[in-house]
């Protein structure tokens, strides 16, 4: 692919879909909401039953094993639930997540005098493969943290003596921590792979270099990603750009909470 000019042409970076964002955070959302209700529900039923004498007994004692019980069913039942759902869910995110960022891609392209046509090919299929898996690893750990957390909460509060009110608040606080890696994560993955999908398709193309853009939108930015943007640095596809802060050659779009894409820039003739 050459510019019709005869000169590089650089074509705006396919961004992440918000709308995707935002849907696949709502699900992960809904999903952490009813298990965050149906704690509250039971672990709440299990207390009001053993007290008063949950307060005053050691962990050893039959109220405190009775709540310990029921906390491990529903944790059994609740990581079951969502390592039955991950597969189905991450998959629906990808290939929702690949179709976008092709449209933006083919978009772009036909307004700059291109037409493209994108089949499934075997390193597109790789990084929606890898996509897929990663996010079920992410969605089957989101239980298990927030409910390691909850055991130790209610734990706390049997040796400290504390009511049921304290311990509702403790395990809202937790909810909160869950719902905010949920956000990162559906917010972090639609970054990662747009720009994975997107830098597959325009190698495919025979795009070799981009330039690296900024994305303004973190409130704390990356040092050196905010210098490569204003000094319109150009990095190979293939390899990426050396990152001084990370010492490693990276992507936009590849670390954490990263924001940055890529404008792609079709050669000239030469």
């Amino acid at each position: 692919m050459r510019s019709p000019t005869g000169k590089p042409l650089y074509l705006p970076p396919v961004r992440a879909n918000a709308g995707l964002r935002v849907a696949y955070n709502a699900r992960l959302e809904a999903l952490v909401e009813e298990m965050n209700h149906s704690l509250l529900y039971w672990i709440g039923a299990a207390w009001k039953k053993n007290e008063p004498e949950v307060a005053r007994l050691a962990l050893d004692a039959s109220p405190a094993r009775n709540l310990l019980d029921v906390i491990r069913r529903l944790a059994a039942r609740w990581q079951k639930r969502f390592d039955e759902l991950a597969p189905d869910l991450a998959r629906w995110f990808a290939v929702s997540a690949q179709q976008r960022s092709d449209a933006a891609l083919k978009a772009s392209l036909r307004k700059a005098g291109f037409t493209v046509r994108f089949k499934m090919s075997r390193a597109t299929n790789d990084a929606l493969q890898a996509s897929i898996g990663e996010n079920v690893g992410l969605i089957k750990s989101i239980p298990s943290e927030y409910l390691t957390q909850v055991q130790g909460a209610v734990m706390r509060s049997v040796q400290q003596g504390r009511n049921l009110g304290e311990l509702a608040a403790e395990l809202e606080n937790h909810y909160g921590v869950t719902r905010r890696r949920a956000a990162l994560i559906s917010r972090d993955q639609n970054n990662k792979l747009t720009a994975v999908i997107s830098r597959t398709r325009q190698q495919e193309l025979g795009i070799t270099q981009a330039r690296w853009v900024h994305s303004t939108a973190g409130k704390v930015p990356r040092p050196s990603h905010l210098k490569a943007s204003r000094e319109r640095v150009v990095f190979s596809l293939a390899d990426g750009w050396y990152d001084p802060d990370e010492g490693k050659r990276i992507w936009p779009g590849e670390l954490i909470n990263c924001r940055c894409t890529a404008a792609p820039i079709i050669p000239g003739f030469r």
